[in-house]
């Protein structure tokens, strides 16, 4: 690696964690506050929900809450040129969004209507956050993104034909990014889990019909367990960390064996 580069380091860092309120999210501030992070700002669309997942990490760390819905482009810029504001240059830039509302269901039972929705919902805030931290990083010289997809970008599974088209857009946009980010020091990954315990999400796609069905036979092909928010913040914070300095590019699946692609 160029050692002009800023090679940022999780101890005394600084990051933006944009679907940070709960689950995933808010999990990955807990387990960057334990390596020793100095500051973070998460961003969500609830803001009842952003000050209680700040309250949870008062005294572990410098802990500030930005309202917004980086699925609009202007949303996503003020919220990243907030949380400069509030914490200075951004070391890390972790993007867990999930739209409110998620339809799964084969493909001749999905209203075509549904679709734009659907592909702009998942895929557009981590695409936004990525081209807009990135532009802070290479300023900088040096930064880590990770995006959390899914592994519907990569296997397909019956009832995510519309999930899985805008998880491989995420997968896809940031190798991309990867490659461009590079000669300034950027460094880009993914992590895609499968079924996660104990988030918000889980909750609703778990409570009935033909998901409910779906993630039951995941469930049963996680034979090394279902992966927690736990499993997934460690990976995302390895991938964060000055340990993985030479990794770029890379789409990391945390499933508990639901599949090897």
């Amino acid at each position: 690696m160029d050692t002009a580069h800023h090679v940022p380091r999780i101890r005394s860092g600084t990051a933006l964690i944009v679907g940070g309120t709960s689950g995933i999210g808010l999990e990955t501030a807990r387990v960057l506050a334990g390596a020793g992070l100095g500051a973070v700002v998460l961003v969500g669309r609830d803001a009842d929900r952003g000050r209680a997942a700040v309250a949870s990490l008062e005294g572990r760390l410098d802990a500030h809450f930005v309202r917004a819905d980086a699925a609009d482009p202007g949303e996503a810029r003020r919220a990243v040129d907030e949380a400069v504001a509030a914490i200075g240059p951004l070391d890390f830039a972790v993007t867990s969004t999930v739209p409110t509302s998620i339809v799964l269901d084969l493909v001749h039972r999905t209203p075509v209507t549904s679709f734009a929705a659907t592909l702009t919902g998942f895929a557009l805030p981590p695409l936004h956050i990525t081209g807009i931290a990135l532009e802070h990083m290479r300023a900088r010289g040096g930064g880590a993104i990770v995006n959390v997809a899914s592994d519907a970008a990569k296997v397909p599974t019956p009832g995510e034909s519309v999930i899985g088209a805008a998880m491989a857009g995420i997968v896809m946009f940031s190798r991309v990014a990867a490659l461009e980010g590079r000669r300034d020091g950027v460094r880009v990954n993914v992590v895609t889990p499968s079924l996660v315990s104990g988030t918000p999400t889980t909750a609703r796609v778990t409570a009935d019909g033909f998901s409910a069905e779906l993630f039951a036979r995941a469930a049963r092909a996680a034979r090394l367990g279902v992966a927690s928010p736990t499993d997934v913040a460690e990976a995302i914070a390895f991938l964060c960390d000055e340990r993985s300095g030479r990794t770029t590019g890379q789409v990391l699946s945390v499933n508990g064996g639901v599949s090897v692609a």
